[in-house]
């Protein structure tokens, strides 16, 4: 993900707000960035692989009547772009060209197009307008025209605002920067886009030029097909539930003499909305004349995108899709964001970790973990991205909103992941995410004591870890509702409605769920190479019992499902820079909890 802010002065640069601005901008990704700035006669185009308030320090841009910036995660391609006479800057996703990869720089397609039309004697007014009717997906632009001393912005998304300070033009991809600076007048950029003068320059000056590469695989074909057939997928020999199919690998389960398990024998529905009226009702103090009405939290994942398009088209509110990126967002989902966005108009709001002390704390508590497996411990891998909630916060308290809506998945209770922990379910809990204090203080202990079987969890990555923790389970939550109260979580419906999108399934499993993340493969071949099951078996379980597919269903379902998912393995192990193969050997190599048929 990325940003883009600028200034166009009349007179001598403010530059304490150009920081202002370019400080904002940077928690949307760092690691990559850019700038454009007038020098005389000339543009200075600088770009590099690091954090955009030190290029900010290096360059000598004070006496500049323009400047123009980006900041991106490292996986974005470097900008400005120069291309055909003309300067481009974009913040998004554009999925024309998937063979581009995600890492390659789509924004090329903009300056190709604009290239073109402005050939073809196209009207300023004109180019938003014919770019944004090539390019799909997000598409925040603004393109640099030295030879009509004119800058071009639009959007197709909403996610550039502009406004003015003492006779200055600034703008950025979100409009809080603005607000802060004290600036007039702002305007969110359309579709239709502006067309504001700046000074004429001659000629444009690449000083520094690094061009992305992409990752090189180090193994060939052949490593590459055992490294496939590593991966082990035995029909495990296990008595199921009669009723769901839950296994007796599962933590605390018992039968019945019906062969019924507690499980089922427990379970309260809870895929039974409320009148979607209530929901109308409730956010009826929450309606403006103008502007957003609500955050959606926004992870590109099934649900959340769902979540959206109810909240667009169902109770016709004006939201923000508010994402989180701590890393492991997996390609498709970044793309399904975009897609989304795109079609429904909807502005997003970014948040980044630092990604790289993210994926390092993912690497060493990975570490540890095969240094002494337990299937217990397996959730902190996903530790990282419970600063989802954290953000939350900052975002209302930044754009004045105050009401979120969640698209959270009824049916996504797990409990086995506490439960090889030593925990018992708590068959009362009516929320997907368990919250209090005595039950994290429970969870927590059992949690430390394990850790304690392998020392290598007590890393730099704890407080992360803690800290997250905390802001999901026990900071305050107010003015906020869950669309799947109000609304049934039915999976045929939302992935018919999806496709209607052009939503995006992944090639490697059979299964709509959980391809946004990118954890998600590898812990699940764990469950399933250890325990015989994985949490699409409780998942499908909880399905049966909320009446949507049968028994039978679902054991066809799973085990379509629960095959390993190779190239999401890969894709992981290689990002935390973990050998694929010292890693399978360990996870293969686990006492099982149950025999293979024979």
């Amino acid at each position: 993900m990325s940003g883009i802010f600028g200034v166009i002065a009349r007179g001598v640069l403010d530059r304490k707000s150009l920081r202002t601005l370019a400080l904002h901008i940077r928690r949307r990704g760092f690691g990559r960035c850019g700038l454009a700035y007038s020098i005389n006669d000339s543009i200075r185009v600088v770009r590099a692989r690091q954090d955009v308030m030190e290029l900010l320090r290096k360059e000598q841009w004070s006496g500049s009547n323009f400047v123009l910036g980006y900041s991106g995660k490292r996986s974005c391609g470097l900008q400005p772009i120069v291309q055909n006479g003309l300067l481009v800057l974009h913040s998004g996703l554009i999925l024309n060209d998937t063979k581009r990869g995600f890492e390659a720089s789509d924004s090329n397609l903009i300056s190709d197009m604009a290239g073109v039309f402005l050939q073809n004697n196209c009207d300023l007014a004109d180019l938003p307008q014919k770019v944004l009717g090539v390019c799909e997906g997000m598409v925040s632009a603004v393109v640099l025209v030295p030879d009509a001393a004119k800058v071009v912005l639009f959007s197709n998304h909403g996610s550039l605002f502009v406004g003015t300070k003492n006779g200055d033009v600034y703008f950025a991809s979100e409009r809080y920067p603005l607000e802060k600076i004290d600036c007039d007048g702002i305007v969110q950029v359309s579709k239709t886009g502006l067309v504001i003068d700046v000074p004429r320059s001659q000629r444009i000056e690449v000083a520094e030029l690094s061009e992305i590469k992409q990752p090189v695989r180090t193994t060939s074909c052949r490593d590459i097909s055992k490294q496939e057939k590593m991966l082990q997928f035995h029909e495990p020999h296990l008595r199921r539930c009669t009723k769901c199919i839950l296994p007796e690998t599962m933590p605390f389960i018992s039968f019945d003499s019906d062969g019924v398990c507690n499980y089922c024998r427990n379970y309260k529905i809870r895929n039974e909305p409320k009148p979607k009226e209530q929901l109308l009702e409730l956010v009826k103090p929450y309606r403006r004349s103008k502007g957003p009405e609500c955050i959606v939290p926004f992870s590109g994942g099934r649900d959340s995108c769902y979540a959206l398009h109810v909240t667009v088209n169902e109770l016709k509110l004006k939201p923000i899709a508010y994402t989180y990126d701590w890393g492991m967002i997996t390609e498709v989902g970044y793309r399904n964001v975009s897609r989304m966005c795109a079609e429904l108009g909807v502005e997003n709001i970014v948040i980044a970790a630092d990604i790289e002390k993210k994926i390092g704390n993912i690497r060493k508590n990975l570490k540890a973990w095969l240094r002494a497996p337990h299937l217990g411990m397996i959730s902190i891998l996903t530790a990282g991205d419970k600063h989802f909630f954290r953000y939350v916060d900052t975002v209302k308290k930044e754009t004045g909103i105050r009401l979120n809506l969640w698209g959270v998945n009824p049916l996504e209770v797990t409990y086995f992941k506490a439960g090889f922990l030593g925990i018992k379910p708590d068959f009362e809990e009516t929320r997907v995410y368990s919250s209090g204090v005595l039950k994290q203080l429970r969870y927590q202990s059992k949690r430390f004591r394990t850790m304690l079987q392998s020392p290598g969890y007590f890393n730099s990555s704890l407080w992360d870890t803690l800290s997250g923790e905390y802001y999901r389970s026990f900071a305050k939550k107010s003015d906020y509702f869950h669309i799947y109260d109000y609304w049934r979580w039915d999976e045929r419906l939302i992935e018919e409605v999806l496709r209607q999108y052009n939503w995006e399934f992944s090639e490697d499993t059979s299964t709509s769920w959980r391809i946004g993340d990118g954890t998600a493969a590898l812990y699940n071949y764990i469950y399933y190479t250890v325990a015989g099951f994985t949490e699409h078996d409780t998942f499908r379980s909880n399905q049966i019992r909320e009446g949507q597919i049968t028994r039978d269903e679902a054991l066809r379902l799973v085990r379509e499902e629960n095959k390993p998912r190779f190239e999401s393995i890969r894709w992981y192990l290689d990002l935390l820079g973990i050998s694929f193969v010292e890693a399978i050997t360990v996870v293969n190599s686990i006492p099982k909890l149950f025999k293979y048929e024979d």
